[in-house]
């Protein structure tokens, strides 16, 4: 076996919504297979707090962060010249960055409906094409997209959220297709509930954490680690051949039956 088919070693990522929960681990886990990573996000106390830890962790990789809105179409472009200075071009990204608003759909205003696409769908959108260039560089590069199994099924999220993950599911597939002659393998997971902080008013809840937990046939909340590692292998040589998927990270939720 070779053993640089699991390590990442010598490669750049850029992590959106990286300053924590799910993305957080996502960067220490690229982290811990050899990768350099590069972390944005919106709140620049808590990117730096982020970034400390994991320089702390890791002294020997190369760790950077970038305050940015990815959901604004000028931060998005200032974060793509930030990320131009590093090295010779990016070999992974993980669309991390997301949002929601849960409402009743009558009861959304259109730039709160609006607001959750340009976060969850149209900001890794853009991010993709805008990134592409110094991806293709490498012959051998990954994106990877942070869906939802809410954009399989209904998981009281509400439709927007919903919509706008179906979508990021749809657009895996469309761009995995497209670029492949590019060199960049395309792939998505599909987190069920996640010990974060996003999660946590919910699962607060008694009964509704019941009703979670009877539809997962494990049995328990995921942790962000779990969905992380299931990033990393997508980014790994070893998942070379494996473009176009979405990885549903759900303890068994969409295969649910009664």
């Amino acid at each position: 076996m070779d053993p640089r088919r699991w390590r990442l070693d010598g490669q750049l990522a850029l992590v959106t919504g990286g300053s924590a929960g799910i993305g957080r681990s996502i960067a220490r886990e690229l982290l811990g297979f050899g990768a350099d990573v590069l972390i944005a996000a919106r709140d620049a106390t808590a990117l730096d707090a982020a970034r400390e830890e994991l320089v702390e962790d890791f002294p020997e990789r190369e760790v950077a962060g970038f305050v940015a809105d990815v959901a604004d179409d000028e931060q998005r472009r200032a974060l793509l010249d930030w990320v131009e200075d590093f090295g010779d071009g990016l070999h992974i990204l993980v669309n991390n960055a997301g949002g929601n608003l849960t409402r009743p759909a009558t009861e959304y205003a259109d730039d709160e409906w609006r607001a959750i696409f340009e976060v969850n769908l149209f900001s890794a959108f853009e991010l993709s094409r805008y990134l592409h260039p110094m991806l293709a560089r490498h012959g051998a590069a990954s994106i990877v997209n942070i869906g939802s199994v809410s954009g399989a099924t209904h998981v009281r999220t509400g439709a927007p959220y919903g919509m706008s993950k179906a979508a990021l599911h749809q657009m895996t597939r469309n761009l995995a297709v497209e670029w492949a002659e590019d060199g960049i393998r395309v792939n998505a997971v599909a987190p069920w509930y996640i010990r974060t902080r996003r999660t946590s008013g919910k699962l607060t809840d008694p009964d509704y954490l019941d009703d979670v937990l009877l539809r997962t046939p494990l049995g328990r909340i995921g942790e962000p680690e779990e969905v992380a590692a299931a990033v990393a292998f997508l980014c790994l040589p070893a998942a070379a051949y494996i473009t176009g998927e979405c990885i549903a990270v759900d303890g068994g939720f969409l295969r649910y039956g009664f």
